[in-house]
């Protein structure tokens, strides 16, 4: 079966290890000779064991972690995994590049451009072809995307690929969410626009100030803090009926980029914000508090909504409500197809798969069997190490039936979804590439998430009766799908790489300094009017007009590239 590869998005190169909800995995392959050697393997080879730095935080496993055990045993190959903490992906990366030594393999996020800048980076020109599983992982424009200005490819982006039949239940993006326990309090009613959710939310609040043992419920909180203030600023481009391009609105008619922080839209969402934050419905702390802090509040069940990506939260919080037992409560979140009239055709959610061309998985010139390491990405791709990693053990952590099919028992699916079970059990080498869609067998999916059957089986109670209500049996019905956009789509994985060498990129840096600044102050205004005039005026400053005719400039080229191929 030959695969179907489209676009959607994920953000951000910068996914969350957190990501992933399959239990574990591993299939065969071979090695070469490693760095490090270990105890043998099942053929009676020694295992390499290599080292891999994730810019992004994430959870490390237990050294004695059992799938990936059994994936060393297949494969060859062990890989530790380190992740980011306490600084950011540029920092970091920056910090190792001083040092001069580095992990044999790397994912650098927004530090990429860094490391190709310091010769960090092995050129894969040369070795994708000798690895099926590689080579069939991108069709050639789509690895032709990938080369940077000196002509070489550096880096294999992870995510977001289609194997087959795309199979997407998970809302793994941005969207409106909201606590099933206020939607059934107000006998699931029809929310399309952002005044219908506020309103919504205000009058379950003044009805319901506490939750059940006390505690002061928060009608609405906003996630701020370093890059994750997209929580804040970009919800006028989805607002509107586009997709998350993250930088600029696309218009597919004309193909021409717009500004979406300074469309009435805009105008409208933040206007609303500054009211509900004065109405005592937005959290008063939603501007200096942390990244963990805000996960904090999700976790005890207080937050009736708020907007985010799904993958920024769910593995987290959401795991937390379970666990606490909060979703018998309603705790758990649901997403909302909000638009800002009724009648636009949102766009939260759009079929397919993306090429995130800023960032990926690297191999870097300390790794001293560059060849042996890529064997190993070969072998993760793997249909048997695939199914390991996202699936599991059959019979410890999925049962497979007569017809083939996958499937979990209830003792399962809580299993693996205890923190303690996932660290000394699961290995999903969840930062290496992977597969969405459809197995190779043509009946199961990549990965639990995927099975439709599996995936509502496993549903929390409350969530299963808000889907039933709206006819539903997954959180990308609640939304619906859309038609993957264009061949530009999408724009953020230029800018997320876009430098101050230009004036674009010059004027793209202060524009996010300024909104950083300025958006809290607009939305805890006093005189919202006066507040917002005093934000444009800072922001026509930063001459967005060169960072838009740059952008405009890489869509052109993204247009012209994409007719090559047709």
């Amino acid at each position: 079966m030959r695969r179907k590869h489209i676009k959607t998005l994920m953000l951000t190169a910068l996914m969350t290890a957190s990501l992933i909800t399959g239990c574990g995995g591993g299939d065969g392959g071979s090695g070469g000779d490693g760095k490090k050697t270990s105890s043998g393997g099942d053929d009676g080879k020694s295992i390499k064991e290599f080292t891999a730095f994730f810019a992004t935080p994430g959870s490390e496993i237990n050294d004695d972690n059992e799938i990936q055990q059994i994936i060393a045993e297949k494969t060859g190959v062990k890989v530790k995994e380190t992740w980011l903490t306490g600084q950011t992906a540029e920092e970091a990366i920056g910090t190792i590049i001083a040092g001069g030594e580095y992990p044999d393999f790397i994912e650098g996020g927004s530090g990429s451009p860094q490391l190709v800048d310091a010769g960090a980076l092995v050129a894969l020109d040369d070795y994708i072809d000798k690895y099926p599983n590689i080579k069939e992982f991108f069709t050639e424009q789509e690895w032709d995307s990938l080369r940077q200005e000196d002509g070489h490819i550096y880096w294999i982006p992870q995510f977001s690929n289609i194997y087959g039949e795309e199979k997407a239940c998970e809302h793994n993006d941005e969207a409106f969410w909201i606590q099933t326990r206020v939607l059934k309090w107000a006998d699931y009613p029809e929310i399309k626009t952002m005044d219908q959710y506020f309103d919504l939310i205000e009058k379950y609040y003044e009805a319901n100030p506490k939750m059940e043992d006390g505690t002061e419920n928060i009608p609405y909180t906003i996630l701020c803090e370093d890059w994750r203030y997209f929580c804040l600023e970009n919800a006028p481009q989805f607002l509107d009926g586009y997709p998350n391009d993250g930088s600029v609105i696309v218009d597919p008619e004309t193909l021409k980029v717009i500004d979406y922080n300074t469309t009435p839209t805009a105008v409208r969402y933040f206007k609303k914000l500054n009211e509900e934050y004065h109405k005592g419905i937005v959290d008063r702390e939603s501007f200096t508090q942390t990244y963990d802090e805000y996960i904090a509040k999700l976790s005890s069940g207080r937050v009736l909504g708020m907007i985010d990506q799904w993958w920024d939260f769910a593995y987290t919080a959401g795991d937390a409500i379970k666990s606490a037992g909060l979703d018998k409560q309603g705790c758990s979140y649901v997403p909302l197809p909000i638009t800002i009239e009724e009648g636009i055709t949102n766009q939260w959610h759009n079929s397919g798969g993306v090429v995130n061309a800023s960032s990926g998985l690297a191999v870097t010139t300390s790794c001293d069997d560059v060849e042996a390491a890529l064997q190993f990405v070969d072998d993760l791709l793997s249909q048997e190490i695939h199914d390991l990693r996202f699936w599991g053990v059959e019979g410890t952590d999925y049962n497979k039936n007569e017809k083939g099919e996958f499937s979990r028992t209830d003792e399962m699916r809580t299993r693996c979804a205890d923190t303690a079970y996932k660290a000394s059990h699961m290995c999903t080498y969840s930062y290496f590439p992977q597969w969405g869609g459809t197995s190779r067998d043509n009946i199961n999916a990549m990965s639990p998430s995927g099975q439709a059957s599996e995936f509502y089986d496993g549903l929390k109670d409350d969530v299963k009766e808000c889907f039933d209500a709206y006819g539903a049996k997954t959180y990308v019905e609640m939304l619906g799908t859309s038609e993957a956009p264009g061949a530009w789509y999408p724009m953020w994985s230029y800018s997320n790489n876009i430098t101050t060498n230009t004036d674009g990129g010059m004027a793209w840096t202060k524009m996010g300094e300024i909104k950083h600044e300025y958006l809290p102050k607009v939305v805890m205004a006093k005189d919202f009017e006066k507040g917002w005039d005093e934000y444009m005026e800072a922001y026509k400053k930063c001459k967005p007009e060169d960072f838009l005719a740059e952008m405009q400039t890489e869509l052109d080229r993204r247009m012209e590239e994409a007719a090559k191929y047709q």
